[in-house]
């Protein structure tokens, strides 16, 4: 019998529109034209104004559009939730082939994305998501919670209007749905004194580091409300109440508007900071990483996860809530050491992992290297 022969997948061109490419939408949209095997084309716009963006920047990144034409139609598109789709097609109506097909990637929505505190829920940027999605050939998710999470609140986005709201959309939405996860340079994270071993017996083998220094505790996510840091200081002040002994490093990208438990923070803490701010060269925020020994998230909301997983590659061990998209990263085996139930649940395993150091397990290091690297 002879084996089967694939025949090469052929290179394609494709754009993909990013139209706030900052943070986590540029790396992830400079790593997929970095790794591809096709060829890509960017079509950007600066990550900042996010609102103004989804309301006008189909405007700008047609007319990039119009320009990259110069060098032929694309074989397909990538477009980020930020872009207007519909409003985007609309100002190509002539210029582009009517049968390229369009996927449009969800790296978060705005409808189960949280709302500052005062701010009031404007449905319209959902809405800009909603029929984006209707346009589009097909729908990628960046986690399964992602996916389930709207298709449970698109229902009752809906039901907001008196008619015509067209209900029975949402089914042909959910059937071209898939979830394609953000990739991570795992390259570039690897502790320095080598590769995670392939073989871990079980959790309760991992061993004890026995440097005898003062543990080191990261935050590496954004400085966002919905991170929740008043619940982690919370968690912190509680642990130097108790004479736990820990440092802590506070990195991760901030905006304007930084919550105030920062500041506060800052003064309290002082006596445990070692480092504060973020860390504009990629190789100072890794070796940081590799000198931390705990990563903890008290998010509310979370689609997937990337600061986290960087930090496992790291060796850093992670205590995550019970819910988001969390269980979906870590394996069921290592679910009862690695996420946590309510607020004294995490103190309690806080306070035991600081004073009984591991490192992240080499099998979930291996795992999240096999999943999730580019």
């Amino acid at each position: 019998m002879r084996p089967t022969v694939h025949a090469p997948i052929p290179i394609m061109h494709i754009w993909l529109l990013s139209p706030y490419q900052t943070g986590s939408h540029q790396s992830w949209s400079e790593n997929y034209q970095r790794y591809s095997q096709h060829k890509i084309t960017l079509l950007t716009m600066a990550g900042r104004f996010w609102k103004w963006r989804m309301q006008g920047g189909a405007i700008e990144l047609a007319a990039q559009a119009r320009s990259a034409l110069a060098n032929g139609a694309p074989d397909a598109i990538v477009a980020t939730d930020m872009v207007n789709l519909p409003v985007w097609l609309g100002l190509l109506r002539g210029d582009l082939p009517r049968d390229i097909p369009i996927l449009y990637y969800m790296h978060e929505n705005q409808l189960t994305y949280p709302w500052r505190p005062g701010e009031k829920p404007d449905l319209t940027y959902a809405m800009f998501n909603w029929t984006s999605q209707i346009c589009a050939d097909r729908i990628a998710f960046n986690s399964h919670y992602h996916m389930q999470s709207w298709f449970d609140e698109v229902p009752r986005l809906l039901k907001h209007f008196p008619d015509y709201n067209h209900l029975p959309l949402i089914d042909d939405a959910r059937a071209k749905s898939i979830v394609l996860p953000v990739g991570i340079r795992c390259d570039r994270l690897m502790p320095v004194n080598g590769a995670a071993q392939s073989i871990e017996p079980d959790a309760a083998s991992w061993e004890t580091d026995p440097t005898g220094q003062t543990p080191l505790i990261v935050w590496n996510q954004r400085w966002e409300y919905d991170k929740r840091p008043d619940l982690f200081f919370n968690l912190l002040y509680r642990l130097a109440d108790a004479g736990v002994p820990f440092q802590l490093a506070v990195a991760g990208e901030n905006f304007r508007n930084i919550p105030s438990e920062f500041e506060e923070a800052q003064q309290r803490l002082r006596d445990h900071i070692v480092h504060w701010g973020y860390l504009d060269s990629y190789t100072d925020y890794a070796n940081l990483l590799h000198r931390a020994d705990l990563v903890i998230s008290t998010a509310i909301h979370e689609f997937f996860g990337i600061s986290i997983l960087e930090a496992i590659v790291a060796g850093v061990f992670p205590l995550l809530p019970n819910r988001l998209s969390y269980p979906e990263l870590i394996p069921d085996a290592l679910h009862p050491a690695c996420l946590y139930d309510d607020e004294d649940d995490l103190f309690a395993k806080t306070q035991h992992r600081l004073q009984t150091l591991r490192s992240a397990p080499p099998s979930l290091r291996n795992h999240i290297m096999a999943e999730y690297d580019w």
